[in-house]
């Protein structure tokens, strides 16, 4: 069965923030019916009654579990909600998985860094069970830079991880950071429950520390989405997202839903032949 395609709600929040309905509207006329919410604390129940009124459901979501302050690339800091005001927001929306999209590149350059973002997590998931939810964890080149014992810290993560923990491998910042898409995917596809479909050129110095603008829709870049997505034998939902995009970004979304509907029925094709 193809894994849900979604999107992650970053991509489109300009146009959301002063029309959420429209929005909503819109991203249901391009196909979407599941979503990834982003900053859903505080406003579940409006998401909710827009989400509800064009037959869409948000099953992941993006929230801080690690990090109480949260550092940003910009250099500002941002208070994180408590757990409790975020798991009753994920409840209200019906989130299956709550993923923390980022914690400082500091905690991953040594080992007691990447263990205590593990501690966290693993707590976090004792609390989202309480819930009927997960936790997750999705990455940005940060944490695949730096090498601990010889492998990217996100391995050593991964090790570290309560088995309830899941990964959301963002395809894009993990090509950018130089890793081999397939034999990661492949190495913790267990793990791998959601990818972000994200594409562009890849080339040096494409960092969070200074977001792209020259992202494509997915598959026109560099990066191997098709071939990832293909490892990947636990993916429940294939995420698109844009950080930074030069075109109309409804139109970016919808050349990249297209291609990714036509990528996901031709992966469950070839399986299904397979198994046969």
């Amino acid at each position: 069965m193809a894994p849900a395609i979604s999107l992650q709600l970053y991509t489109v929040n300009a146009a959301l923030e002063p029309d959420l309905d429209g929005g909503v509207r819109r991203l249901a006329e391009i196909g979407f019916d599941t979503v990834e919410a982003f900053a859903f604390v505080g406003r579940s129940a409006e998401l909710k009654r827009a989400f509800d009124a064009h037959g869409i459901s948000a099953k992941t979501g993006h929230a801080f579990l690690v990090q109480q302050e949260i550092p940003l690339p910009d250099g500002s800091v941002m208070t994180a909600p408590s757990h409790a005001e975020t798991f009753a927001a994920a409840a209200e929306l019906g989130l299956e998985i709550v993923i923390d999209p980022f914690v400082g590149a500091d905690e991953w350059t040594t080992r007691e860094g990447v263990e205590r973002v593990a501690a966290r997590l693993n707590e976090a998931a004792v609390e989202a069970a309480e819930h009927g939810m997960r936790v997750g964890y999705h990455n940005h080149d940060h944490e695949l830079r730096p090498r601990i014992d010889g492998k990217p810290a996100l391995q050593v993560l991964a090790e570290l991880l309560d088995p309830r923990v899941v990964l959301e491998l963002d395809l894009y910042w993990a090509s950018a950071a130089g890793i081999d898409l397939v034999p990661f995917v492949q190495e913790h596809g267990d793990r791998i429950v959601a990818v972000h479909v994200k594409d562009g050129p890849m080339h040096e110095g494409i960092s969070t520390a200074s977001i792209p603008t020259d992202q494509t829709p997915a598959g026109q870049g560099d990066v191997r989405l098709a071939e990832a997505i293909a490892a990947a034998p636990a993916l429940e939902y294939a995420v698109i997202e844009f950080d930074g995009f030069d075109g109309e970004i409804f139109d970016g979304v919808e050349q990249s839903y297209r291609w990714l509907d036509a990528t996901l029925n031709g992966v469950a094709s070839d399986t299904e032949a397979v198994s046969a």
